[in-house]
């Protein structure tokens, strides 16, 4: 008898829950499309970069 006093607490409780975990939830998948973005692709097409220059006597 005593959750039926409290039902509303109870749901209201539970809909902030459900509230922030769909929240963390976007920013995970954000963070890891972010990440899969900045991975490189291929092996094959790696920069190189050769620099020269005169020495300082």
């Amino acid at each position: 008898m005593n959750i039926l006093k409290h039902m509303e607490a109870i749901f209201l409780a539970t809909l902030v829950l459900a509230g922030v975990s769909s929240y963390a939830q976007a920013a995970t998948s954000r963070a890891a499309d972010a990440y899969h973005a900045q991975v490189s692709v291929g092996a094959s097409q790696v920069a190189v970069v050769k620099v020269t220059a005169k020495r300082l006597a």
